[in-house]
């Protein structure tokens, strides 16, 4: 071959670097420009996406216009083919057009954005308060009352009417943490919940790039894969969810793994870890499932040690103050477990079959297959494969198998899909958050009535 001919595709290649700077910038800018529409037009007041609320953000109120169905749907749809274009040019051009900084200022900006912004999609957060208030003003139990033993306290009228009369699934670490916001009033208490979740999403992507750059990835696009993803700072920060927090504790678990492991095993970081996972499982028992991992992998004695201490701490204090409810976490679990929502993967696939939904059976059916799954990866885990991709790819089998999928639960395995060698779970969990995205904007291919 010519030396002509070799050189071909090299400058074909560096041609199209060339418009790499000017892609980017138009893909974050798009972003940054939805997420301000989104926040700009939600305070203009209540609609089918941004719930009803206190007053959080006056100064934005008459700038907009109302936030409706199909406008979120437009904004869903751009921001994720940003995102899209983003994730491409990251990955595939790595450092060389986009800088640390300009990563770093992207990712921030958009979560400012959202921050500064009412609640959106969700009316969990105002459960959160709603839990925290009952507990430190009126002295009810939350493992065993719901909302609606304070009907009267003017956080009432918030709640989702669906759980209303459902106590917290929530672990009693993150119901002791939410108690001291409780005396701050119902508007204090949802911006700390709302500080809480962006000091956490913050705490998460700095530990994702930590992890990423110890293992010898590009910590730049790692953090614009998790944090510049829609369902992240739009479903996941909008709504202010304790997901995030429990995702910092995941990350913090991963972190201090690594980090064990560098120059020579240490067993107080790995005792350490396995402590983190627990304190994560008592904001949301989920995250429980890196433990196996962990311990198969390291077949040390230390991580064992962390979880039990880390257990009969957790399950002392829990029980000291919420009595045996706040412990039973088995229970709590098969109760969400029966729930069944329109977006889950069950749902959809039985409409698919000409069933009118998820019958018994099938959520029979459902958890022995993740069994199956967890199995699998357990004895892949042991033979030498990858404990921190094998806990993604669970975390992605238990939102896929469940019949309650909301957006936050798909974002649970990104920040290990980007910091491990097996590109498969990356794919994977993007393509399950864009059928996601797909069923969430099917209505716009619906004709205007």
């Amino acid at each position: 071959m010519s030396a002509v001919a070799q050189g071909e595709p090299r400058l074909a290649h560096e041609r199209s670097e060339r418009w790499v700077p000017a892609l980017t910038t138009v893909c974050a800018l798009l972003l940054v420009a939805v997420a301000a529409e989104i926040v700009i037009d939600a305070a203009a007041g209540p609609s089918p996406v941004v719930p009803k609320s206190p007053e959080l953000v006056g100064w934005l109120g008459g700038v907009g216009e109302r936030l409706g169905y199909r406008g979120f749907l437009v904004a869903l749809l751009v921001s994720s083919g940003a995102y899209g274009g983003l994730a491409v040019l990251s990955r595939r051009f790595r450092v060389r057009a986009i800088s640390r900084r300009w990563a770093i200022a992207l990712v921030a900006v958009l979560q400012l954005i959202v921050f500064a912004g009412p609640v959106l999609l969700s009316t969990d957060v105002f459960s959160y308060v709603a839990y925290a208030r009952m507990g430190l003003e009126y002295g009810l139990n939350p493992y065993t009352h719901g909302p609606v033993a304070i009907v009267h306290d003017s956080i009432y009228q918030y709640v989702g009417h669906d759980w209303d009369r459902v106590a917290t699934a929530y672990g009693p670490l993150y119901t002791l943490l939410s108690y001291p916001l409780a005396p701050l009033g119902v508007v204090g208490a949802l911006w700390a919940m709302k500080l809480e979740a962006l000091l956490a999403s913050a705490g998460t992507l700095a530990l994702t790039w930590r992890c990423a750059r110890m293992r010898g990835f590009d910590p730049v696009a790692a953090i614009l894969v998790v944090g510049a993803n829609p369902l992240y700072f739009i479903y996941g920060l909008g709504g202010a969810h304790n997901d995030l927090i429990m995702m910092l504790a995941m990350m913090a678990a991963v972190s201090l793994t690594i980090a064990a492991g560098a120059p020579k095993p240490s067993a107080r970081r790995e005792a350490g870890a396995a402590a983190s996972v627990v304190a994560g499982a008592l904001i949301k028992a989920t995250v429980a499932v890196l433990l196996p991992f962990m311990i198969v992998s390291k077949r040390r004695l230390a991580p064992i040690v962390g979880t039990v201490a880390a257990l009969a701490l957790g399950a002392l204090v829990g029980y000291a103050v919420f009595g045996i409810h706040g412990i039973n976490v088995v229970a709590a679990l098969n109760r969400d477990a029966a729930f069944v929502s329109t977006d889950s993967f069950a749902n959809e696939i039985a409409h698919l079959l000409g069933k009118p939904g998820v019958f018994p059976i099938d959520h029979d059916l459902l958890k022995a297959a993740l069994v199956l799954i967890v199995l699998h990866l357990l004895w892949r885990t042991w033979r030498g494969y990858d404990w921190v991709a094998a806990s993604g790819w669970a975390l992605l089998a238990i939102s896929v198998t469940s019949t309650w999928l909301l957006a936050w639960y798909i974002l649970w395995p990104l920040p290990l899909a980007v910091v491990t060698r097996d590109r498969r779970l990356l794919a994977a969990t993007l393509a399950i958050q864009a059928l996601f995205i797909v069923h969430q904007i099917s209505p716009l291919l619906a004709p205007v009535q």
